[in-house]
């Protein structure tokens, strides 16, 4: 039984020393057993930011400026400065012309509201364009729309309306008036038209014929436009100033544009050597130039002042513009209602 125990004994403190204590090394002394390798202090980062940290981003070169080129100088358009009056009373319906040496003379009717008239015709002459002295006498009696132009042969003829027709008159000082025969234009055309009157004649001669443009009267009225009826304007030819042939229409009114009405044209060869027409509608006056075969489509050149906002159309709109050169300066001329004729001129 001692035995037994005794070797029990022996047992455990063999197997104790066996596995309490650490092998031998290599050299035969005592070695640790190597510890595992320690974390590196870096934790590894997600794929993500390490290509954030090696993207290289290159330096932003500085923006260099451009320079603009320099503005084209802008051009200076003329335009129609209002003057004043240069004639008062109930007259309108003027016509420029020159006298030469300096001075110029102007025609102008009696409006046709004034009581007991005979559609009388004035004259005034003037040296700046600006103030104008009354002619003594009257030039002319039932005459609507005087249109004066001077001949090749230095007289005088005058064109105007008469009991709805174009006719004429002579003169050799331009004061006293003989009336010629015959009628320049009637309300007979090649558009088809049925005129209940012509009217507000223009006459230019360029050189080998006479051009005349006048306005033509429609029944019917164009949706709200003040008047109740129409007018179109007609242009016409002639190689002796007398007898004319109608060319066609120079300009349609029956659209939203001038809403039916245009009047007394003016024809005016400009600086350029090109004719120009000028007229009046119901919002002011316009210019259209001469091609040879008819007339541009017109553009607003003179505004007509808006006096109340309520009003669709302007009460008093510039009427039967007239032009003169008064030295290097042009003059427009039209009139305004029971006030008289008044001046703008060319800036």
């Amino acid at each position: 039984m001692k035995r037994g125990v005794i070797l029990i004994l022996i047992l455990l403190i063999v197997f104790s020393y066996g596995c309490g204590k650490p092998s031998p090394g290599i050299d035969g002394g005592i070695s640790e057993m190597p510890e595992e390798p320690e974390q590196a202090a870096v934790q590894k980062q997600p794929a993500a930011e390490i290509e954030e940290q090696e993207m290289i981003v290159p330096e932003e070169e500085p923006v260099k400026e451009i320079a603009e080129p320099p503005a084209a100088p802008i051009e200076k358009v003329p335009a129609w400065t209002y003057g004043g009056q240069a004639i008062a009373g109930n007259y309108a319906d003027s016509d420029f012309v020159g006298l030469g040496d300096g001075k110029y003379r102007m025609y102008y009717a009696i409006e046709p509201e004034v009581p007991g008239n005979k559609l009388e015709v004035y004259s005034a002459t003037s040296s700046d364009g600006m103030k104008w002295v009354p002619e003594e006498g009257v030039r002319r009696t039932f005459t609507v729309f005087p249109d004066v132009v001077k001949l090749p042969d230095g007289t005088w003829r005058m064109y105007f309306q008469n009991a709805g027709v174009i006719k004429s008159a002579k003169s050799s000082d331009g004061l006293k008036w003989t009336d010629e025969s015959g009628t320049r234009i009637d309300t007979k055309n090649n558009e088809g038209f049925a005129f209940e009157r012509v009217a507000g004649p223009t006459t230019i001669y360029d050189g080998s014929k006479y051009i005349m443009a006048y306005s033509g009267a429609l029944s019917g009225k164009y949706k709200d436009a003040p008047n109740n009826e129409m007018a179109v304007l007609m242009w016409a030819t002639s190689v002796d100033g007398l007898k004319f042939e109608v060319q066609g229409m120079a300009l349609d009114t029956r659209n939203d544009n001038y809403y039916g009405f245009a009047d007394t044209p003016d024809l005016i060869r400009w600086d350029d050597g090109k004719i120009k027409m000028f007229f009046w509608g119901y919002l002011g006056v316009y210019e259209s130039i001469f091609t040879g075969e008819g007339f541009t489509e017109p553009v607003m050149v003179y505004k007509a002042k808006d006096e109340d906002p309520m009003h669709r159309f302007p009460s008093s709109p510039p009427g039967d513009p007239t032009l003169g050169k008064v030295g290097e300066k042009w003059y427009l001329y039209y009139g305004q209602h029971t006030k008289g004729i008044y001046y703008a001129t060319l800036e």
